[in-house]
């Protein structure tokens, strides 16, 4: 499953807890990638992750409990 990370909303982001998230659920990311990405979403452009699909349900929960907008992208 592609998804395409919007923007965070959350006041005080915490870019560690984004960063293990994104490396918890994408099924091909290391860890300096995954810092990469989340400046980019901490600075305001979207990105797209691809994740595990056994993962999706718990994936997306994850996100939104760091105030990460979303959209599924197939």
């Amino acid at each position: 499953m592609k998804l395409n990370l919007l923007s965070c909303d959350a006041q005080r982001p915490d870019k560690r807890a984004i960063v293990k998230c994104i490396l918890e659920i994408s099924s091909n990311m290391n860890e300096s990638l995954a810092n990469e990405i989340t400046d980019i979403l901490l600075e305001g452009d979207a990105v797209d992750i691809e994740i595990a699909d056994k993962n999706s349900g718990s994936a997306l929960r994850a996100l939104r409990k760091l105030s990460i907008d979303y959209e599924i992208i197939e």
